[in-house]
């Protein structure tokens, strides 16, 4: 349960091109559809490009360990590229992107695409209108943590009418999956107060420079404590990327309430903010397949890390953008990046 007393408070590269896995599933002009890398499908759906020839000389010093956080000097922000057909796009160079603060152009100084550990949160909705909707939205967890590397960690947060810290940090997906199996639903949706309280463990708790939280949910918040405004300031603050999968009735549908029609449009705020993405789902059938494109995801991202000019210490928000120099052997490309964050002040 929620302490109340907090309420309001804020916080390698590769020698080929390689466009990972599979094309976009027809059921969701949104979802993530690219096949698993352990599947037979996933060679299927790779395609090498020879890179430009490199000129020989002093090898580069070893890259920095990832990092998604703002440092004293160093501002490092995780990118993901993907393709017209929602395919990940790995293997580019450091000259393939460009990224600005504020509309000022900063000099890119660390640059990594390598698979980093994470701290992984999942926020799992138990609410009374996922009674029909737990055994695959189990085993969407389930095809997530297959994702998962030995160094890895996550927690579960389970949401009904509260939110609650079922699981704390552990290395064994095993844990998780069994927690979740005696798991039923019943209650409200305190959405927010979930999310924070994910925030809250992952900044007390997690241990690994990179962390992540996927939301798996049927609709809008009715039971938090925690207003919108609040969590998406929060989630600003945060160093934490948010993906989610919303499980929503059809637009059409009689029996959508206020709260479910805003859902898809609140859970794709806060992801976006971080970088990470919201997919909506109509058809259970596809959920398994997205939350294992979004642990997959998390593997293929990049890492720009920069010195801004703006050295003020003022606690402003900064916006970042990050855009693309467009390789001519690759069609138009997309990149995903976090949005900005707050200067240290002091």
């Amino acid at each position: 349960m929620l302490d109340s007393s907090q309420k309001g408070k804020h916080p390698v590269r590769s020698r080929h091109l390689l466009i990972i896995a599979a094309a976009i599933g027809a059921f969701c002009s949104t979802c993530l559809w690219a096949p698993d890398e352990k599947s037979p499908a996933a060679d299927q759906g790779r395609v090498n490009i020879e890179p430009r020839a490199k000129p020989t000389g002093k090898p580069e010093a070893p890259l920095p360990k990832a990092n998604i956080r703002i440092d004293t000097n160093v501002v490092l922000i995780p990118v993901t590229v993907t393709d017209p057909l929602n395919r990940f796009v790995t293997g580019l160079e450091k000259e393939n992107f460009k990224i600005s603060e504020d509309k000022v152009e900063q000099k890119i100084q660390q640059f990594s695409s390598e698979d980093a550990p994470l701290s992984v949160g999942l926020v799992f909705d138990t609410s009374g209108s996922m009674s029909n909707k737990m055994e695959k939205s189990r085993q969407a967890v389930a095809e997530f943590l297959k994702t998962m590397n030995a160094e890895d960690e996550s927690f579960l947060v389970e949401f009904n009418d509260r939110a609650e810290l079922a699981l704390g940090f552990t290395r064994s997906p095993e844990e998780i999956q069994n927690k979740l199996t005696f798991t039923q639903s019943k209650g409200r949706t305190a959405l927010l107060d979930a999310v924070y309280l994910a925030l809250h463990t992952m900044k007390k708790k997690a241990v690994n420079p990179r962390k992540a939280l996927l939301i798996i949910s049927d609709g809008g918040d009715n039971s938090s404590r925690y207003t919108e405004t609040e969590i998406k300031n929060l989630v600003r603050e945060a160093d934490v990327q948010i993906y989610a999968i919303g499980i929503f009735e059809p637009v059409s549908s009689r029996g959508r309430t206020a709260e479910e029609m805003s859902g898809p449009g609140l859970l794709q705020e806060i992801s976006e903010q971080t970088g990470g993405r919201a997919f909506g789902v109509e058809n259970l059938g596809e959920l398994p397949d997205i939350a294992a494109k979004i642990g997959l995801e998390l593997r293929n991202q990049y890492i720009l890390g920069y010195s801004p000019s703006n050295q003020d210490r003022d606690g402003k928000y900064r916006k970042v953008k990050v855009t693309l120099v467009q390789p001519k052997s690759l069609p138009p490309l997309r990149a995903f990046w976090r949005l900005g964050y707050y200067a240290p002040t002091h």
